[in-house]
């Protein structure tokens, strides 16, 4: 398949810009993926979906404030996105100077003039930075911005501080939220885990990558982002048992399903941390998951390829093309599908 079959028509005013009030007050669109039957349902209605024994995995990865501000020697301001962490005080950054940097040029916080970095270079799209402190929760919270995804056209705002990071959040290191777990709130978690199924975490921090376009139509000459995960043994014990029980495994988000299936090998899910780059798309066969819960992805986007091998490229475009006219909210504030085995 090549990229421009994954284009759509997608109306500008359909790009959630805000979240609603209520996190669990966001549309559903069910679909059965072995029928490419759909329904239309809240999501405070999901655990109506689920059953007894299903183990649902979310990605407990917390959004960093990655969004910083920086002053050059001649005053300019210069712009920066924290996407991938490589050792304590070096970061891949994206820059709005990109090309206008040069190596060795230190620039200082705009907020914090006793905090500094320096460009040690490029790297494709990235600038290579070290940092004279290390970014800890606690400076970023005093020197940076939530780095709210690129197609949302506002500035960040207070309440994204709480709204652009799920219930569950843990593991500070993400600098782009998982975005299907926004819709849970604590009491649907509750309703969850008295149906009897049962909520399990792992972690991968989402990074800047997952914004990146696909620039080649020929989709074999795309090269993936890398992101780090986690997943422990308790949690991968848990998986292997249901998935050897003939319980479904529910990837809650496409960040959960790039580990369940990175880590997956002869059947069971292997615990450890490292990084994985894995493109899935069609025809890729997934098999870690039996159900994925998911937000509406951009156009030509890896998570719509992604997606599309889960569930089968006619029924994705055939969904979204009913979403599109039943006015579902996209993207990371917008509104999210349940696929799965029904």
């Amino acid at each position: 398949m090549n990229l421009s079959d994954f284009d759509f028509d997608l109306p500008e005013r359909l790009i959630a810009q805000k979240p609603l009030p209520d996190r669990s007050s966001s549309k559903l669109l069910v679909m059965d993926r072995k029928k490419g039957v759909l329904k239309h349902d809240a999501f405070s209605h999901i655990d109506s979906y689920l059953r007894s024994g299903d183990i649902l995995i979310f990605n407990n990865a917390k959004v960093i404030n990655a969004r910083l501000y920086f002053i050059r020697e001649s005053g300019a301001r210069v712009e920066f996105v924290l996407s991938f962490r490589l050792s304590d005080k070096i970061w891949y950054a994206i820059s709005n100077r990109t090309k206008k940097l040069h190596q060795g040029e230190v620039l200082i916080s705009e907020k914090d003039s006793s905090v500094s970095i320096n460009v040690r270079g490029r790297s494709g799209d990235y600038v290579e930075i070290e940092t004279s402190v290390s970014f800890d929760e606690d400076i970023l919270r005093a020197i940076g911005e939530v780095p709210l995804p690129p197609y949302i056209r506002r500035d960040a705002e207070n309440s994204d501080m709480e709204r652009y990071q799920t219930v569950y959040a843990k593991e500070a290191g993400a600098v782009a939220a998982p975005t299907a777990g926004l819709h849970f709130t604590k009491e649907l978690i509750q309703k969850i885990n008295d149906k009897g199924a049962e909520c399990a975490y792992l972690t991968l921090f989402v990074s800047w990558g997952t914004f990146s376009p696909v620039r080649h139509d020929d989709l074999s000459l795309h090269k993936m982002h890398s992101e780090k995960y986690f997943l422990s043994e308790t949690v991968a014990s848990k998986i292997n048992s249901a998935r050897k029980d003939g319980r479904r495994v529910i990837a809650v988000g496409t960040t959960s399903l790039r580990v369940l299936e990175s880590t997956l090998k002869g059947g069971e899910n292997v615990p450890g941390e490292g990084v994985t780059d894995i493109f899935i798309h069609p025809p890729y066969e997934v098999r870690s998951a039996d159900c994925l819960i998911t937000n509406f992805h951009t156009p030509k986007s890896t998570l719509l390829m992604l997606v599309s091998a889960f569930a089968g490229y006619e029924n994705i475009m055939n969904a979204y093309r009913i979403a599109v006219e039943n006015d579902y909210r996209f993207f990371s504030y917008g509104d999210s599908m349940f696929i799965g085995d029904l």
